[in-house]
C-alpha cells in the first residue's frame, strides 16, 4: 500500500499505548475520563487494532495535557512511546534484523535504523512529514507533528515520538542512547527535531 492510501491515518499504538501508560500511572478511571474528554469513548470497550484517523491522536494528546497538565502529560506520553518501541521490537522488527543492527558499529546501525524508520514513517506521522539526517548526532525531523498540532507551549510536547525513538535506538544502536526533542512546533519552531546522542 502506498502512503496516499493511509493519508491522515496512523497506527493504533498512538492510542493503545497512551491508555496503558495512563492506567499504569493512575488507574482505569483516569483512562475512562481521558477517552471521554478526547471524544474517544467508543474505544473504552475495544481498543483499535487497525489504522486510526490522525484527528483521534491529536484529540487524545490535547485531552491528555488538559487532564493531567503538561509536565505529567509529557511523562505519560514518553512512557507510551517507550511502550510503543517495545511493541515494535516484539512484533514488527524481524529478529534477524535486530541481531544484525545490534552487532553493527553504532553509526552504521544508526544509518540502517533511520532508513527503516523513514520507510515506515507513514504509519506514525499521518499528514506530517518525516526526515532524518544520519550525521552524528543523528537528527529526526517531523514537520506538522500530530502530537502538538494546533498547540502553543513553552516546552516541547512530542514526547511520545521521543520515547519511541529512544527505545529503538537503545536496543538496536547503543544502550546509552538518549533522544531529546531540541525544537518543537508548539514552541514556535518550524518543525519538531529530535536529536540522538550516545556516549
Amino acid at each position: 500500500m502506498t502512503r496516499s492510501e493511509h493519508h491522515g491515518r496512523v497506527g493504533p499504538n498512538a492510542i493503545i499505548r497512551v491508555a496503558e501508560a495512563v492506567e499504569a500511572r493512575q488507574d482505569r478511571a483516569a483512562v475512562v475520563e481521558l477517552f471521554r474528554l478526547a471524544g474517544l469513548a467508543g474505544y473504552l470497550d475495544t481498543l483499535p487494532t487497525a489504522m486510526v484517523d490522525e484527528q483521534e491522536v491529536i484529540a487524545l494528546q490535547a485531552a491528555l495535557r488538559q487532564q493531567l497538565g503538561i509536565p505529567v502529560a509529557r511523562d505519560v506520553a514518553r512512557d507510551a512511546g517507550l511502550r510503543t518501541g517495545d511493541y515494535l521490537l516484539a512484533n514488527r522488527i524481524p529478529r534477524p534484523a535486530q541481531t544484525l543492527l545490534s552487532i553493527l558499529p553504532p553509526r552504521l546501525a544508526s544509518r540502517a535504523l533511520l532508513k527503516a524508520i523513514r520507510g515506515n514513517a507513514w504509519t506514525f506521522v499521518g499528514t506530517g512529514v518525516f526526515a532524518a539526517n544520519p550525521s552524528h548526532p543523528p537528527r529526526l525531523t517531523i514537520t506538522d507533528s500530530l502530537l502538538c498540532r494546533g498547540t502553543s507551549a513553552t516546552e516541547p510536547l512530542c514526547d511520545f515520538y521521543a520515547g519511541t525513538f529512544e527505545r529503538l535506538f537503545r536496543r538496536l544502536v547503543h544502550p546509552d542512547s538518549v533522544v531529546t526533542e531540541i525544537a518543537c512546533h508548539a514552541t514556535g519552531a518550524p518543525a519538531c527535531i529530535f536529536e540522538v546522542r550516545w556516549s
